[in-house]
């Protein structure tokens, strides 16, 4: 009874050693990105924590004042971390319909200007510096052997209700909480410009070229965003891309 019990402990002690084995050589050997205790660095590419770690910063409805300062403060210190300059923005409360809260502005640094430096979410700014780094300078590249030099037509807050509805049923648009970016183009360096509602279908100015790097950042950008449209999801998104943090999982 006594060497069944020793046998046994022995055998957990052994499992122990091999999980903590397994830890180690997982925590030296594998991508950072896909090790969720690792902290969000915007220099990696895209991995398979990455959303959860980026989710980090998502402020909770009921989210107190101290705890709006501490995440914010934390998200903004990651992309001044990566070379982004950026600022905290003030936040909206019109009664609860049109709620911002964790507001910044990139005004600057490392990453493709918006013009503008609109106000959103924090979480949405790291979500924007990402896909710049990891998925839209890369297609550009690849595309067009050019960089992106500034996007066009970009629409971010604005206290309205989903895709414009008057209802007074209808819910908030994503943008009501600055939680959305509209893009409705770029300006390549070399001086070319790309359109979502010209490029989208293949036959405008950039010929099927447009196409490609248009589907290419909509692909990347359902990596990163939670919820991605474009003119294939309806009307009301014919000339831009719709990216978005929602809790809801939609790339169309």
């Amino acid at each position: 009874m006594k060497r069944d019990f020793a046998d046994f402990w022995n055998l957990l002690w052994e499992l122990a050693l091999g999980v903590c084995a397994a830890f180690a050589l997982l925590n030296l050997f594998a991508p950072h990105q896909d090790l969720p205790w690792k902290p969000l660095d915007l220099s990696h590419p895209i991995g398979q924590a990455t959303a959860a770690k980026v989710g980090d910063f998502v402020l909770p409805r009921t989210a107190a004042p101290e705890e709006i300062t501490a995440v914010t403060d934390a998200c903004i210190q990651v992309l001044r971390e990566a070379g982004v300059q950026v600022e905290r923005a003030p936040d909206r409360d019109d009664g609860g319909f049109c709620v911002v809260r964790g507001a910044v502005r990139i005004t600057g640094g490392a990453v493709t200007p918006l013009p503008g430096n609109p106000v959103m979410q924090c979480p949405l700014a790291v979500r924007y510096v990402i896909w710049d780094r990891q998925v839209l300078q890369p297609a550009a590249e690849a595309t067009f052997g050019s960089r992106v030099a500034r996007l066009n037509d970009v629409g971010a807050y604005a206290c309205r209700r989903i895709y414009g509805q008057t209802a007074v049923d209808a819910k908030p648009s994503e943008h009501a909480r600055a939680n959305a970016l509209d893009i409705g183009g770029m300006t390549l360096e070399d001086g070319r410009r790309v359109s979502v509602l010209a490029d989208w279908p293949g036959t405008g100015p950039n010929g099927a070229e447009g196409r490609t790097f248009l589907t290419r950042i909509r692909a990347g950008a359902c990596r990163v965003f939670a919820t991605v449209l474009t003119p294939d999801y309806n009307a009301a998104h014919a000339n831009h891309l719709h990216l978005d943090g929602a809790p809801r999982p939609l790339c169309a």
